[in-house]
């Protein structure tokens, strides 16, 4: 069975948003984002869980830059919720701990368990990457913030639990994979995700998003990035509602295709349950 492919190393919260989607299937740990698409493209993986976006911290810019060129498509989302564990080495309590590793972003998202126990934040390459250190060195005053499966992974043991500060953080992933699989129109729960170019004309972004208002296509994303280095060339990735068959939000295209120079459709796929939550 070929693997998910992901960024990062053994343990990290994509490779348990791989574990959680595709039950079963073994994980591919890639050192970038390119090397996590170039096993899809070579077929040494079935897919690629790419993440786009956090609900703390925003857009994953890494991944706005990368997908359209990819040559990839997107064939489905998965949300995975992000639960910090305070990890230590077997035998250690948490009144041991001096100093906690992580990456920056975790960090900056367990203030309050830092300040209780009045640690040392230290900054690391990742979550997973920061496990594995804590359990080399095997010093009760290290400590890591990661996943209950980076604690498993790396033989470490879970000194406390959702240690987050907010307990909405949440990592949305595209699944992608070498060749689209588009589900019939008729499916319900669709989402279409395109990225597009406006010309350069007045008002030509509020005209071009004109019709999915008329058209009633609820647009659940839109986000803008610079192209090329040019402070003039900017592209939209837009997640709509719907099927570009479908009747509504074909009629809405063909309104944005009218105001913009190129429109690109990167997948057509089944919305995730987690929304329906």
């Amino acid at each position: 069975m070929q693997p998910v492919s992901f960024q990062g190393t053994p343990g990290a919260y994509s490779d348990l948003a791989c574990r959680t989607a595709f039950p079963g299937r073994p994980t591919l740990p890639c050192a970038t984002f390119e090397e996590a698409i170039g096993a899809v493209h070579d077929g040494t993986a079935a897919f690629a869980m790419l993440p786009c976006e956090n609900s703390l911290v925003g857009r994953v810019p890494d991944i706005h830059a990368l997908l359209p060129g990819s040559g990839l498509s997107i064939v489905g989302e998965h949300f995975q919720r992000i639960e910090h564990c305070l990890l230590g080495v077997p035998g250690a309590a948490i009144a041991d701990v001096e100093r906690i590793h992580s990456h920056a972003v975790a960090l900056g998202q367990v203030r309050g368990v830092i300040r209780e126990l009045g640690a040392q934040p230290v900054i690391q390459a990742d979550t997973a990457g920061a496990a594995h250190m804590v359990a080399r060195w095997a010093r009760p005053a290290d400590a890591a913030i990661a996943s209950a499966l980076a604690a498993e992974i790396h033989g470490l043991v879970v000194l406390r639990a959702n240690v987050e500060d907010a307990a909405h953080n949440t990592t949305r992933f595209y699944i992608a994979a070498a060749a689209p699989s588009v589900p019939p129109p008729e499916t319900p729960g669709l989402i279409t995700t395109f990225i597009f170019a406006v010309r350069n004309v007045p008002a030509a972004l509020y005209k071009a998003l004109g019709g999915f208002a008329t058209n009633g296509v609820n647009m659940t994303k839109l986000e803008s990035y610079m192209v090329g280095g040019a402070f003039t060339a900017t592209e939209f990735m837009c997640d709509v509602e719907g099927h570009p068959e479908q009747t509504a939000l074909r009629l809405a295209l063909e309104e944005l295709a009218f105001f913009s120079r190129e429109i690109r459709i990167l997948g057509v796929y089944r919305r995730a349950s987690f929304r329906e939550s």
